[in-house]
Formats: C-alpha cells, sequence, structure tokens
C-alpha cells in the first residue's frame, strides 16, 4: 500500500513541528525518516498512524483519502520505542491482544488466532518464549515480540518509531539486519523513524533527511550520502571537514589550491565552504609538486582496516582539525607518527557557496 502526504503542518503551541511537508512511500518499500530530535519525523509518523491530527494538509493510503479517519481504521502497526507490551500477559496473549480485542463479528475463532500467533513468534524467532512474561524477556526479544504484536492484526502499513532506541549498539546492530530481512520477506509498506545516521543508511530503502520540520532531501542511501542537497545534510549524515573557498567563473580556490568548478561557471566572486568527507582527503608527505596544504599530524587512532589522522594547520589561522581517514596499508607506506608534516588535498568535494557582501 503506497502513502502519501500532502502539505501536512502541524503546531503545538508556538513550535512548528511539521512546515508544508509533502512525501511518498512507494507501495512495499522500507522508509526512514532521519533527523535530529525535534526535526518533526516521529510528528509526521503519528499524523500518518492516526495518532495525531495536523492543522492542514492530507493523509492518502493508496490514494484514498484517510486524512479524518480513526487510526483503527487506517489498518496500521504501530512499534513504539520502548515496547508497551502488557507485563501481566504472557508473550502469546501479548500477541495474541490485537485479535482478541476486535469487534465480535470480525474476531477470529480461537484456533486461528493461536496458529496466526504461533506463526508469528515464529516468523520473529522467538515461539519458545511464548508462555513466558515481558520481564523476562532482553530487550531485544521484547522489540521482536512487540513488532509481532504490531504484524497480527494485518497491517496495511507498519510503522515504528525509534524502534531500537532503546537497546545496546550490539543489540541494536543485530535488530536492524534482521529487519531488513524479514522486510524482504514480508513486502509490507514500512516507515521507521531514527536519528542514528548508520541505521537509516544500513536499513532502509529509501531516506528521508528532515530538519526543523521540512524535509532536506529525499533519496537512497546512496544518494544522500554521497550528494547531499545541503550543507546541513552533509554534516548530519558523517563526519566532515569545512575548508573556507572562493568561486569564480567555474575556478574555485579551496584555502589557496585551484581546482575546476564547472558547475559554479556563472559565479562571479562568491564566498563559499568547501565540505570534504575524511575519506576523500589524499595525505603524502612531500607535496610532489602539486598544490597541497600543509599540516601536521597531532592525534593517530588505528580501527580494523582504517586509521583516523587528526591534523592542524599550522600556517592557516582556521585551527579547527583536520579528520582523515586512510586504509591501513596506506599508514604503513606512510610510517605517520604524532607532529610529522604531511601535505594534504581534497580528492572530492562539494562547495556551498554564499556571496560575498
Amino acid at each position: 500500500m503506497s502513502i502519501e502526504v500532502r502539505n501536512l503542518s502541524k503546531q503545538f503551541g508556538t513550535f512548528a513541528a511539521l512546515r508544508d511537508v509533502s512525501l511518498e512511500v512507494r507501495s512495499g518499500e522500507l522508509l526512514a525518516l532521519l533527523g535530529p530530535s525535534g526535526s518533526g519525523k516521529t510528528t509526521l509518523l503519528r499524523v500518518i498512524a492516526g495518532l495525531d491530527v495536523a492543522d492542514a494538509g492530507q493523509v492518502l493510503f493508496q490514494g484514498e483519502d484517510a486524512t479524518d479517519q480513526h487510526v483503527r481504521e487506517r489498518q496500521v502497526g504501530f512499534v513504539f520505542q520502548h515496547y508497551a507490551l502488557f507485563r501481566n500477559m504472557t508473550i502469546f496473549e501479548n500477541v495474541a491482544f490485537g485479535l482478541r480485542v476486535r469487534p465480535k463479528d470480525v474476531r477470529p475463532p480461537d484456533a486461528e488466532i493461536r496458529d496466526r500467533v504461533h506463526e508469528l513468534l515464529k516468523l520473529v524467532q522467538l515461539d519458545w518464549l511464548a508462555e513466558r512474561y515481558p520481564h523476562q524477556l532482553s530487550g531485544g526479544q521484547r522489540q521482536r515480540i512487540a513488532l509481532a504484536r504490531a504484524l497480527a492484526v494485518e497491517p496495511k502499513v507498519l510503522l515504528l518509531d525509534e524502534p531500537f532506541g532503546a537497546l545496546d549498539a550490539k543489540v541494536r546492530k543485530e535488530l536492524r539486519s534482521w529487519l531488513r530481512r524479514l522486510h524482504d520477506d514480508m513486502h509490507i509498506t514500512s516507515v521507521f523513524v531514527t536519528h542514528d545516521q548508520e541505521e537509516a543508511l544500513e536499513v532502509a530503502d529509501r531516506v528521508v533527511v528532515m530538519n526543523e520540520g521540512r524535509i532536506e532531501q529525499i533519496g537512497t542511501p546512496d544518494e544522500v550520502y554521497e550528494n547531499p542537497a545541503s550543507p546541513f545534510v552533509y554534516e548530519f549524515l558523517g563526519n566532515v571537514n569545512l575548508f573556507h573557498s572562493r568561486l569564480h567563473r567555474g575556478r574555485a580556490w579551496i584555502d589557496g589550491i585551484e581546482v575546476d568548478a564547472p558547475e559554479h561557471a556563472e559565479a562571479e566572486e562568491l564566498a563559499a565552504v568547501a565540505y570534504v568527507r575524511p575519506h576523500d582527503i589524499e595525505v603524502d608527505r612531500v607535496a610532489q609538486g602539486e598544490a597541497a596544504l600543509a599540516a601536521r599530524v597531532t592525534h593517530v587512532l588505528s580501527v580494523g582496516p582504517i586509521v583516523r589522522l587528526e591534523l592542524i594547520r599550522e600556517d592557516s589561522e582556521d585551527k579547527n582539525p583536520i579528520q582523515v581517514e586512510i586504509s591501513k596499508e596506506r599508514f604503513r607506506e606512510l610510517q605517520l607518527v604524532r607532529g610529522d608534516q604531511v601535505f594534504i588535498k581534497p580528492r572530492r568535494f562539494d562547495l556551498f557557496p554564499n556571496r560575498i557582501h
């Protein structure tokens, strides 16, 4: 089932949680709403679910207006961050709850409920815990039970609000891989909220980056990471280095290094900022006759196959550290230690201009 939101706005007092947000979720896709606290992602999810009512705009399911439908009529499954399991019920009864409370004329027979619950418990690989209670389960197990309970009523849409936010890093990583595999098996239209960039990029088919109640960018994980649409997206999705720059008629000067900038061919003297990922910076011990920036190594951190370097420009007024990532093989070639001088240049960058006043 596809979901479309059109021009949604929502105020809480003087705070604008959503500002004219429009979005389409394709049938069968797993979409991530990603952003910092207060960006509007949870409010958007709750409006889609019918748990909150927008001040303006529409919500459509499969092209039909659902804006005024009650949450019960929308056929959505909702998974909360803190599980919301009933402590006095067994795991079996927690999963069965949504089926048992249906009106009598649409409630399945007990035998059908029993089969459905056991099928779901097997799906989430916890059928052996059916007679236990929530307090006897780990956090990761409880979250999987919460997901099984949401799926029990056979929703057309699955909505998840920070589903792994209360779990430790190792369990989070295991569960997000499990969720991706589960979604690939079921193909149910799913939207999940997260503030964890790695989680969104690893799990989702597409990512919606939100900021201050607006959508900054929508795209595949690769698109939003490799081609950020704005400085906010660049800085929110991973580490980035900022270099003061200048543009003039298709040429750019990044701290003195002159490079081609054909996308800014019409620029008539613009100040700009160059955004460079740590892995997109070349490091050498000598300048090798090419334009390069001199820097000094202030910190070395070797983790797995990647070595992270922290550098300082001694000949620049900007004393913010430069973060660089190189392979362990390259690090061994350079044989760098703290205090060494190196020469760096950006291999790839994006320029965001602003006019000189």
